[in-house]
């Protein structure tokens, strides 16, 4: 029996192209087995967002090596392209390297060293690439109800602080119709929700031809799917339009994640983000305007290059006039490779942790304002899995604005929608739900 184990740092669409490499590992007659477990072979699909995430990697490559030496070991995605453009990846701690738009290659890639024996690379230059899209393929996910669909790839953004267009080159999109077929495939075998992702999902389609409205209207028409989600948007992309077409799709999950990085526009400047924190709050107005009550989350740096207590009072007041449900806050940290790196007026550690706390404070609080005013409304749940909460055992699953919900239920409730009120709060974190 031909056994293999793959890991998946970083992102959900790494995430999504893991899942697609272990299909193609399963079509190949591998069996899938945890990757704590001895295996033939290991497929490390690799991130390298910040200096920690290409630690993470390199270890995880090592210890499959260390569990079984004997195995192949394929370290593939972000880490292994941006290392060996940076020349700081030794080429020789995996049998097979292979970097992004290349993944589609992973058998074929297989094949070649089990027939050869040689350790070789397939790592193109991503930044002069003809940007066509690497079709991967799903029928099935890791997640229990929701599939996350890749729909879009590459980055022309050059934020200073960040590594990816660099690792994943130029904006490309994928064909309508592919997703379509994917989408469709995914519902006959259950899926009820799908995820749309992307490195930067608010550039996807082709200006003329298609865009991300034209895709979502497309596969609402998709028997079974129920729930279309979004990952990241940009706020840019949040427009009157924008806003009142998705909410004319009963589909579409009032639940948005709109990326900030800061609320004061000096910052945003330094960071070269191409909005204001006025051109933001109108994005968010849009959305609560079409929707009722929509779950807006969003993403927070504490601590850039720059950043004084007045800047940081500028982000603060900021975020807690929009008022989001959930911030996702992250401190600083020095990218090797990008502008931010290099920018005078680093800010000290212990200050970055002062102001980190602040904001995790203000989140949590927001966070739980957001969930209380949903008590008593009538919502939909789709329900996942079983979990011990408190000693009792629930069914647990997520209304459309992801908020976690609890029930107590002998019946087997995977992948069932239920409609009914959310009656108290079980935790800080969880509500308690009522089927009516």
């Amino acid at each position: 029996m031909k056994r293999a184990a793959l890991h998946n740092l970083g992102c959900k669409v790494n995430a999504y192209e893991t899942d697609a490499m272990e299909e193609m590992l399963v079509e190949d007659g591998y069996t899938i087995v945890p990757f704590n477990e001895e295996a033939d072979v290991y497929v490390i699909n690799t991130c390298s967002v910040t200096n920690m995430a290409d630690k993470k990697s390199r270890q995880m490559i090592h210890r499959a090596k260390r569990q079984n030496p004997n195995a192949v070991i394929i370290a593939a995605g972000c880490y292994v392209q941006t290392g060996l453009q940076n020349a700081s990846l030794d080429e020789h701690i995996a049998d097979i390297i292979i970097g992004n738009n290349r993944k589609h290659e992973l058998i074929p890639e297989l094949h070649r060293f089990l027939r050869e024996h040689r350790h070789h690379t397939n790592v193109a230059d991503i930044n002069h690439l003809p940007q066509n899209y690497e079709e991967l393929y799903l029928s099935r996910s890791t997640e229990h109800t929701r599939a996350f669909i890749k729909v879009q790839d590459g980055c022309n953004q050059f934020c200073t602080y960040c590594i990816i267009p660099y690792a994943r080159g130029r904006v490309r999109s994928r064909k309508p119709e592919n997703v379509l077929e994917e989408v469709e495939r995914l519902a006959k075998n259950g899926f009820q929700e799908i995820v749309l992702a992307g490195i930067h999902l608010s550039s996807y389609g082709v200006p003329g031809e298609y865009d991300l409205i034209d895709l979502i209207e497309l596969l609402h028409g998709v028997p079974g799917i129920k729930r279309i989600r979004l990952s990241s948007l940009e706020p840019q992309v949040v427009t009157e339009h924008f806003a009142s077409t998705l909410a004319s799709l009963p589909k579409v999950c009032p639940h948005f994640h709109l990326s900030l990085q800061s609320g004061c526009d000096a910052t945003l400047k330094r960071m070269n983000r191409k909005y204001s924190a006025e051109e933001y709050k109108h994005g968010v107005e849009m959305l609560r305007k079409h929707f009722d009550a929509p779950a807006i989350t969003t993403d927070v740096i504490v601590g850039f290059p720059g950043e004084n207590e007045a800047e940081f009072e500028a982000s603060r007041q900021f975020l807690d006039e929009v008022h989001f449900y959930e911030m996702h806050v992250f401190k600083y940290s020095k990218r090797e490779g990008t502008k931010a790196a290099v920018m005078d007026h680093q800010v000290p550690e212990e200050v970055k942790n002062i102001r980190s706390d602040v904001l995790i404070d203000m989140a949590d609080r927001m966070s739980l304002e957001y969930r209380k005013s949903y008590l008593n409304r009538t919502v939909e749940v789709l329900f996942e899995e079983q979990e011990t909460i408190d000693g009792r055992t629930y069914w647990v699953g997520f209304t459309k604005e992801y908020i976690r919900v609890a029930m107590e239920s002998d019946e087997n409730l995977t992948n069932v929608l239920v409609t009914g009120r959310l009656v108290s709060m079980l935790s800080d974190v969880v509500m308690l739900f009522q089927k009516d």
